[in-house]
């Protein structure tokens, strides 16, 4: 009995750790996509970009340090990111904004999936913070930040550039 169980432990930590590699890449992209869009918003908006930038690297800083307690090595960003769509403008900014953020909301419902305790509690947080931002982006909610995106086909959170999928 106590082999299946420490094979448990060991199964719910792997998941644990595969899910917050996957939220520290999706806030490698989410970091690289908000230096696009505060490259092209407009200055209405550029405090709120700030802010998302900020949150997500202290996101991407904190989820390094998950992964290393988890007994991982923290997936490096990559150099750069292929952007789901082109963004000549602000307009486009924004639709890139409230796309980084459903992104990541989806990754963190997956790492809140696969985590318990102290760590389920940061992910649902972050869950919340990025689905916020998302509405504010978007002007406009979802009933389920994170899981409406499941609804739809499947797609990576994020991507190296090179790849057919992106940020």
């Amino acid at each position: 009995m106590a082999s299946r169980a420490g094979r448990s432990a060991v199964g719910e930590r792997a998941a644990a750790l595969r899910a917050a590699q996957a939220a520290l890449a999706a806030e490698h992209a989410a970091v690289y996509g908000y230096g696009v869009v505060g490259g092209r918003i407009g200055d209405d908006r550029l405090a709120e970009a700030r802010e998302g930038y900020a949150a997500h690297r202290a996101r991407r800083d904190a989820l390094a340090r998950t992964v290393r307690d988890l007994g991982g090595s923290p997936e490096a960003a990559a150099p750069a990111y292929a952007l789901p769509f082109a963004v000549p403008d602000a307009p486009a900014a924004v639709r890139l904004a409230a796309e980084l953020e459903n992104r990541v909301a989806a990754v963190y419902a997956d790492l809140v999936r696969a985590s318990t305790g102290s760590l389920r509690r940061q992910a649902a947080g972050a869950l919340r913070e990025a689905a916020v931002r998302a509405v504010r982006w978007r002007g406009g909610g979802v009933a389920f930040p994170g899981l409406t995106e499941r609804a739809a086909p499947a797609t990576p959170s994020a991507s190296p550039s090179g790849g057919a999928d992106g940020v």
